[in-house]
């Protein structure tokens, strides 16, 4: 996985989302699991993180890449299980992340609309902002990650009794 634990000594990064990382509501999604392997708060500090120092190398607002980045699912239910009846999860937790995020602090128009259009490829909400399309894309690069990871170390150690097998045949 992307090493991005470097958060915590970039003061920029911290100015920009202590305000909400400190809040009992972004708190919470460290309760709930992600992708198999994290949490949700780890999994959105990531994608906050990434793209805000994307953003910043290219010149575009990583301020709202990295609040809205960290609020992107701000949503409190286990997608494996919970299902709705008036879309699918792909669907309805940008717009209840969006709900919950309004209720925690102002947001800009570009904010929401990262929000909202982070999941565009699994939806037709296509984003607006160059910023809504880097954090949609850092979005799926983590969770890939996220996936991948532990899956890598579990083939690394299956190989390594075949790799042992056959170097001793050598």
């Amino acid at each position: 996985m992307t090493d991005l634990s470097s958060w915590h000594d970039d003061q920029e990064y911290v100015g920009i989302i202590e305000d909400l990382l400190s809040t009992p509501q972004v708190q919470k999604l460290a309760e709930f699991t992600q992708h198999h392997y994290t949490n949700r708060l780890d999994h959105s500090l990531r994608v906050s993180y990434m793209s805000y120092l994307i953003c910043k190398r290219q010149k575009l607002d990583y301020r709202a890449a990295a609040r809205a980045g960290l609020l992107h699912d701000l949503f409190y239910y286990d997608w494996r299980t919970t299902k709705f009846d008036s879309g699918t999860h792909a669907y309805i937790h940008p717009r209840i992340a969006l709900r919950n995020a309004e209720r925690l602090t102002a947001l800009s128009a570009k904010e929401k609309d990262i929000i909202i259009k982070h999941m565009f490829g699994a939806t037709l909400a296509v984003p607006k902002y160059r910023e809504s399309w880097v954090v949609s894309l850092v979005d799926d690069y983590v969770a890939v990650e996220e996936v991948a990871k532990p899956w890598q170390a579990i083939a690394k150690h299956r190989l390594q009794k075949p790799l042992r097998f056959i170097r001793s045949l050598v």
